[in-house]
């Protein structure tokens, strides 16, 4: 731009209001959006005192990163303290983002085409693990699956006020949180995103080439698109390498680490997520033995789920205060001890083929370690795997669904 080369599409100074926190901020500020609290960090004290204004947990990212690079959730003072040391360094002279965590809230992507006139909003992601998993890595359902009317049409509302704002020449994509009913904006990417060939696929319109259209010129009006409601619903499955690295820990975090993605598609929620687990390589068990530990505020809403299982006839294990709680509230579940718990344990139940389905939450860093080598034996037996909660929720429901069909 600077060199007098014409630009196609959205400006970069739009680009950079997007980008630059403070000024996407102060951009918010005057269209009335939330956003969750934050602050702009040039040094490690500094850091430290926004973080510590905020309130742990917080996400601290570098700015200027593609694929959620060095991205962390960071649950303490030690913590911080650790990724200014280690992984500031990837930021180089751009200050780090600091931005509250909104735990157990709703993920959701929206992608609009925007001439600087109109808008088209072309589709609407809810992601079906929590926010805080980097979007890349979620699988997602569209239509969104449980969110209710109402959340759907401000969701279109504020994605359009904001392509207006930032005079969006082609393609936005914005990631929202959703918690206790408010509607937050995360980050917007005035640019295609990897959510693109999906929702064109599952909408039916080329929305790419509508885009590069409107780049040249043509407005968006001319293209006369509408939103049609539709009878099927897709999901979109993130596909790991992780096979092919040995030693890796397989949970899940706000650093992109999938290689690619595929979708289901059905006319039922749980077939279609069944589907894109299917066509990511992991099997789907109609029966078997199911293992369960999960961390304390997950027992609860994991329960209906161990229930369902058991009435299939799944065979139900867990480790021992899962294990307690689910015998407890009248699931039937056997104890098998955790791997410093002594022989037999788990990973060698795993090893021998006698376990067909894992579900695996943890929090803190010593949890995620001592349940590091379930992961990996999970990975080793291609046993599938589930590491968040709503991840978990989402595979029983494509089971019962199955189950079900046949």
């Amino acid at each position: 731009e600077k060199a007098g080369v014409p630009i196609l599409g959205t400006s970069p100074d739009a680009i950079d209001l997007a980008e630059d926190r403070d000024r996407f901020a102060k951009l918010l500020k005057r269209l009335k959006l939330r956003q969750p609290n934050n602050g702009v960090a040039k040094s490690g004290t500094e850091a430290i005192k926004i973080a510590e204004k905020i309130g742990y947990p917080v996400v601290i990212r570098p700015s200027y990163v593609l694929g959620g690079r060095a991205m962390e959730i960071v649950h303490d003072r030690a913590g911080l303290e650790r990724y200014i040391r280690q992984a500031v360094v990837v930021s180089g002279s751009s200050p780090v983002l600091i931005d509250g965590y909104l735990s157990d809230a709703i993920e959701v992507d929206a992608d609009a085409l925007c001439d600087g006139k109109d808008v088209f909003v072309a589709g609407i992601m809810e992601h079906i693990e929590e926010a805080g998993i980097h979007s890349g890595d979620s699988a997602c359902a569209l239509p969104p699956h449980s969110l209710s009317a109402s959340l759907v049409k401000e969701i279109e509302r504020q994605s359009k006020e904001l392509a207006l704002a930032l005079n969006v020449n082609g393609l936005m994509n914005v990631q929202y949180a959703i918690k206790d009913g408010d509607v937050y904006v995360l980050e917007v990417n005035p640019r295609a995103s990897r959510t693109v060939p999906f929702v064109a696929k599952v909408i039916g319109k080329p929305v790419a080439k509508i885009a590069a259209r409107i780049m040249a010129g043509d407005t968006l009006s001319s293209f006369k698109l509408k939103r049609t409601k539709f009878d099927h619903i897709a999901v979109k499955e993130a596909v790991f390498p992780f096979a092919r690295f040995p030693g890796v820990d397989t949970v899940l975090g706000p650093e992109m680490r999938s290689t690619g993605e595929v979708m289901g598609l059905d006319r039922d929620y749980g077939i279609a997520f069944a589907k894109s687990q299917l066509g990511g390589g992991t099997k789907v068990p109609t029966g078997g033995t199911a293992f369960f530990s999960v961390k304390d505020k997950d027992k609860a809403r994991v329960l209906k789920a161990a229930g369902q299982l058991h009435g299939l006839g799944f065979r139900i294990i867990a480790t021992g205060g899962t294990q307690r709680y689910l015998e407890e509230n009248g699931v039937d579940c056997e104890r098998v001890n955790k791997v410093l718990e002594g022989r037999p344990h788990i990973v060698d139940a795993m090893t021998n083929g006698d376990v067909q389905l894992v579900f695996n939450t943890t929090e803190g860093a010593s949890a995620l370690l001592d349940s590091k080598s379930i992961r990996r034996a999970a990975l080793q037996a291609k046993i599938p795997l589930y590491t968040t909660l709503s991840g978990a929720l989402a595979a029983v429901q494509g089971i019962v669904a199955c189950s079900t069909e046949t």
